[in-house]
Parts: structure tokens; sequence; C-alpha cells
């Protein structure tokens, strides 16, 4: 008799959670809907939509998924030479739920539960090209060293209303720019804030429900521009699920209320771009290793040390679709090369002024699309890096650093990233080799992919 799938796994939370779903459940007996979750190397959401009965079978059985998703470009096409696919017998593993993200969904139309989902191998290990495994084999190389670390995301988006076609089409509207005069900058405007009153408390309220732990709310540098700030995770694994649930949150309520929200690193040609900032600290066996009165000041410049020199190589990961290229921009608030400095936003990596015990760096380089995941494992990477090699940073950026040019450029073309992430060791070991791979062979096919397209530009220019 062959083993079915489901009979060689043993769900790793179960007996922990059981108590839980069973409260679960008895608290939501009229549940219509499960909407199983999983994030793909892109960190798009993948997954299937299940009975609300189906709560207590995903927790007991796990859900069946291929291999495959995780070789899908970024438009959820298969990679061929991922090496993932038919060639493999395009094999199902089984995923597992993450118990604490088993919430309701309170912007669905009926009653409606999601629950975040991870995949496991054949032998019940974890699947090497899952991000959050991968992210989890870090987390595991810095307890290996004594340390840990605590992560908050603040997350940039648009929010976009109907053009004159009843769409979104290919000239989307920001929020906020048809008003009487010419579409401006309203910076952290309570005006905005207040006529969107309705969305900014449903968004609340929701991120309340889901256990999604969101700060404070402002408009930004553009019109229709707003940014969520996410509270502190002692698990850099908590903080990047928040990122990835408060995405999918904002989307789902702004579609309730006729919006759109995108993340899009670059949406708009003179507008700021979306970005994904997200504070680091870490702390050993006596708290935070940068608030030391000893040795805090010369750890922080050596975590700081490691994240520059790892920058070029790590860069992939951070700004990991072909529009993010386009958001590092001088003078917009983006990242445009490599330095530091205190309390600067014109810096690759921020050192915002605090009290001593929330010394922390705050990494600016991310497009608010990229992968929570990854992101977070090209940070710790480059941080751990740091501490090992224990040089002394360049001295900080003070004033303007667009306007600096004895600093190097990150890179703005999406091959030269491609190729020194292919080509860097330290980033093989960082992801690991079947991720470094795979990560490589779907962003070289999206940049072919681009590469095939002929502009209205062009066209208009060439015809």
């Amino acid at each position: 008799m062959v083993d079915l799938p489901h009979q060689i796994y043993e769900n790793p939370a179960e007996k922990v959670w059981q108590k839980n779903v069973e409260a679960f459940l008895e608290e939501h007996p009229d549940l219509d809907t499960l909407e199983v979750v999983l994030p793909d190397t892109n960190g798009v959401l993948r997954g299937k939509w299940l009975q609300g009965n189906a709560v207590r079978g995903v927790f007991e059985q796990g859900v069946a998924f291929p291999f495959s998703l995780f070789g899908l470009d970024v438009w959820g096409r298969e990679v061929e030479s991922t090496g993932m696919h038919i060639e493999t017998g395009d094999k199902d593993a089984l995923c597992w739920p993450i118990p604490q993200t088993l919430k309701i969904v309170p912007w669905a139309d009926r009653k409606t539960a999601q629950v975040l989902l991870s995949m496991y191998d054949r032998d019940g290990e974890a699947f090497p090209c899952d991000p959050r495994h991968v992210l989890k084999t870090m987390i595991d190389r810095l307890a290996e060293h004594g340390v840990s670390a605590s992560c908050a995301f603040e997350l940039e988006f648009y929010l976009l209303e109907e053009n004159e076609e009843g769409g979104w089409g290919e000239q989307p509207k920001p929020l906020f720019s048809t008003h009487l005069g010419p579409a401006r900058q309203n910076m952290y405007a309570l005006s905005d804030l207040e006529a969107l009153m309705p969305f900014v408390d449903d968004v609340r309220r929701a991120a309340e429900m889901q256990g999604i732990p969101a700060d404070a709310a402002v408009s930004e540098a553009a019109p229709g521009q707003f940014e969520l700030n996410l509270h502190y995770r002692r698990d850099p694994l908590l903080a990047a699920d928040d990122a990835v649930l408060l995405r999918r949150l904002v989307q789902g309520v702004a579609r309730k209320h006729g919006l759109k929200a995108s993340f899009m690193a670059k949406p708009f040609v003179e507008w700021p771009g979306n970005g994904m900032h997200v504070h680091v600290s870490m702390e050993d066996k006596d708290g935070n290793i940068f608030a030391c009165p000893e040795k805090g000041a010369e750890r922080l410049g050596h975590a700081i040390s490691g994240l520059m020199e790892t920058m070029p190589e790590a860069l992939l990961l951070f700004t990991s679709t072909f529009n993010g290229f386009r958001r590092m921009q001088p003078g917009s608030y983006a990242p445009t090369s490599i330095c530091w400095g205190f309390d600067n936003r014109s810096v690759a990596l921020r050192v915002p002024a605090s009290s001593p015990e929330a010394a922390r760096i705050e990494h600016r380089i991310a497009g608010a699309d990229a992968n929570p995941y990854f992101v977070l494992v090209g940070v710790l990477a480059g941080m751990l890096e740091g501490l090992e090699q224990k040089k002394a940073p360049p001295p900080p950026v003070s004033g303007n650093a667009y306007e600096k040019k004895k600093y190097k450029r990150l890179t703005p073309w999406m091959d030269e990233a491609i190729d020194a992430f292919e080509a860097s060791d330290r980033m093989k070991t960082a992801v690991g080799e079947e991720m470094h791979m795979v990560l490589t062979e779907i962003k070289r096919e999206e940049l072919n992919e681009f590469g095939r397209e002929i502009s209205s530009l062009e066209r208009q220019t060439y015809l």
C-alpha cells in the first residue's frame, strides 16, 4: 500500500494549537470560507479557497500545493530554468498552517477566515525554497552567534481612484490629485486622513481583528500616498508575516471602499515611490547589543559596516522588481548610494534619534513590493557579516547624501543587481544554494520579459 502524502507528515503545531483552533471554531460556527495563503518567491500570495468546515482538516492534514509554486515568475508563469516544473513530475508538497495567523477576514462579503501556510518536503523537512524557511534559517544562524533580532516594518502605498474610463488603466489617478489647482505634496496632512476616516478606521479595526500590530498612519510625500507603521516584533518571522498580511489587508479594505491600494515601488514618474523601511536591533542575553554603554556604539558601527559591504550583492533581495529600480532617484527619499548617517533620510542606512535602549538601524532601500522575508534575510546577513568582521564604518553622512559624489552608487540596473547576487558566495550562504539558483533564474527571466516589450515611447520616437 502506498502512503498518501499527508500520512508521512506530522503537523508540528497540531498539539500545541489544537485547543486554540477548537476555540476559534466554537467562536465562529457560521464560517463560510477558509482562505489558505502561501507567499511565493516574489511575495505574491498564492492559495485556495476552501469551505469553512475545512479548518480542522487543514490543521490535522495540511494542504497540498506543488513544489513548483516557488518556481513562478511575478506573473505566475513557470520559469523552466528553475528545474522545478514538469521535468520533476510537478509533485505535491504539503503545507502546514502558521497557527497564529488563523484570523477572520473582516473585509470579505461572507464570513471568511484566512491562514498563512509554509511548505515542507516529502521527508517532513522545511522546503528550502520557501522564503519563510529561508528567513528561519537565517534566524538560526544568529542564534548560533548568541544574538537574536527585533524588527519592525514601515510600508508606503498609494490609494488610487478610477480614471475617466471607469478603471485603473495605464494612467492611474492617485487620490487627491484632482483637487482645485495642481496636484501637490501635502506631507503629514491631517486633512487627508480626515477625508479618508472611514477607510482609516476600517484598516485599524481590521488590523486589530487580525492581530497585526499596526501603529501610526501618515499622509506621505505625494497625493494619495500613505504610510503605515508596524510595532516591533522580537521574532523576525512574525515581523515579516505582519508585513505580508498588512499589504493584503490594506488592499482588501481599499477594494471595499471602491479604491485600489498599490504597493508598486514607483507607480508615478513625477512622485516619490513606495518604500519598505525596516528597523532592526539585535539582542544578546544582556539586551540590545547596540545599547551597551561599553561596546554598543562600536557594535552598531560593525553592523553598519557589514550592511554597506554586502549591499551591492544583496540589492536584489531589497529591490526585486524591474520597476523597483526606477524608485531610487535623487531627492526622492529613496537611497541612491551606499552610505549611512544619524537621523538622515537621504541615506541608505539611517540611525534614528532615540533613547540608548532603542538604538537601531533603519534600512531604507527596499521597495514596498519586495518580499519581506527576503528583505530581512538580506539585512540580517549584512549585520551578521559586520559583527563577525568587526570593521568600523566610514564616517556618517552629514547633510544631503544625494549631493555627495564620493559614495559608491547603488546600481539602477536590474541586470547588474542579478549578476552581483549570482556571483556572491555570501548570498548563496544567506539564502541557501537552491534558493540562490531559483531566485536568480526567476529574476533573469523577468528581466528578459521586460526586454521583449517595446514601449510606447519607442514607437512615438522611431515609427
